[in-house]
C-alpha cells in the first residue's frame, strides 16, 4: 500500500476529529493527565480488572449453565417476525450512524463501547440460539451502563449534521429494547439468577481492560479522546484530574447493578403485560 493510500485511509478514520471542540481530542486533551498519574492509574486498574476476570472465570461453569437453559430453548429456536423486524430496525439505525461517521471522517469513534455493544446486539439478533449466544448475551446485559450514561449526560456538541443528534438518542434507546425483547424469549436468553454476580463481574473486568489497554493506547497514538480515556467529557460531573478514578469506582458499582436492574424490570414488565392482557380477556368474556 502506497504512502498516499495510508494517509488517505487515516484521514477517513480520524481526520475529521476537531480538537477545537472541548473533549474531542488533540494535544491538550492528551496532556490532560500527567504521564506518571496516567501510568499509575492504568497499572492499578488493569491489575484490578485482571483479578475480576480471573475470579469470575473460576466461578462460571458455561457448560453446566447452558445445559440448564437448553431444556427451555425450543421456543427460542423459532425465528419470529418481531425479532427480524428488530434486527432490520437496529441495522438501519446503526447503518445511518456509520454513514455519519464516514461523512465526518470520524470512523474511529465506532470503537467506542456503545457502538461495539450495538454490533454485539446485531450479532445476537442474527445468530441462532447456541452456547455462544448465551455467553455473549449474558455479558452484554452487563455492558449497557454506557447507554444509560449517554442518555443522562449526552455529548452531542460535535454532532452538527441534520438528524445526527436524533440518531444518537435513537441508537442508545434501542440498546435497551434488544435485551428486553430477548429476555422475554427465554431459552439461551434466560439470565443468570439475580444473586449470581459472576457474569456481571466478568463483563466489568472485560470493559475496563478494553478501555485501559485498547482504547487508551489507540487514543494516545491518534490524540483522539476515545470514550474519554484521554480527558473528561464536557458533561462529566466529576470533571478534574481524578475523573478516571471516580469513573472506576462508580462504573464498577453501576456495571454490577445495572444489568441486574434491567433483568428485574424486564421480568416484571412481562408479568405486568400478561396480567393486563388476562384482565382485558376476562372483561371481554364477561361482556359476551
Amino acid at each position: 500500500m502506497s504512502r498516499y493510500n495510508i494517509y488517505s485511509l487515516l484521514d477517513w478514520i480520524y481526520g475529521g476529529v476537531d480538537p477545537k471542540f472541548e473533549g474531542n481530542g488533540g494535544p491538550e486533551c492528551a496532556a490532560f493527565l500527567a504521564p506518571q498519574q496516567r501510568a499509575a492509574e492504568s497499572l492499578a486498574i488493569i491489575l484490578i480488572s485482571l483479578l475480576e476476570v480471573g475470579v469470575a472465570l473460576r466461578r462460571i461453569n458455561v457448560s453446566r449453565e447452558f445445559r440448564a437453559v437448553g431444556r427451555d430453548s425450543t421456543r427460542a429456536k423459532e425465528d419470529s417476525l418481531g425479532k427480524n423486524l428488530l434486527l432490520v430496525a437496529l441495522c438501519m439505525t446503526f447503518g445511518v450512524e456509520v454513514g455519519f461517521k464516514f461523512a465526518t471522517k470520524t470512523v474511529i469513534y465506532l470503537l467506542n463501547p456503545c457502538h461495539v455493544v450495538t454490533m454485539i446486539q446485531i450479532f445476537l439478533l442474527a445468530c441462532p440460539p447456541c452456547k455462544t449466544a448465551m455467553v455473549v448475551f449474558r455479558l452484554h446485559v452487563h455492558m449497557l451502563n454506557g447507554a444509560l450514561l449517554a442518555l443522562m449526560f449526552p455529548v452531542v456538541n460535535t454532532r452538527l449534521l441534520p438528524f445526527e443528534k436524533e440518531i444518537y438518542y435513537i441508537q442508545h434507546s434501542m440498546m435497551y429494547l434488544v435485551p428486553v425483547y430477548l429476555l422475554r424469549k427465554k431459552g439461551v436468553y434466560r439470565p443468570e439468577p439475580l444473586g449470581d454476580m459472576w457474569w456481571a463481574l466478568l463483563a466489568t473486568g472485560i470493559l475496563f481492560l478494553y478501555h485501559f489497554i485498547f482504547l487508551q493506547v489507540l487514543g494516545l497514538a491518534t490524540e483522539v479522546n476515545l470514550n474519554n480515556m484521554l480527558c473528561p467529557a464536557v458533561s462529566d460531573p466529576f470533571y478534574g484530574p481524578w475523573y478516571r478514578v471516580w469513573a472506576t469506582g462508580h462504573q464498577n458499582l453501576l456495571s454490577l447493578l445495572h444489568g441486574k436492574l434491567v433483568t428485574l424490570l424486564s421480568q416484571h414488565s412481562g408479568s405486568a403485560c400478561r396480567y393486563l392482557l388476562d384482565t382485558v380477556r376476562l372483561r371481554g368474556k364477561k361482556v359476551d
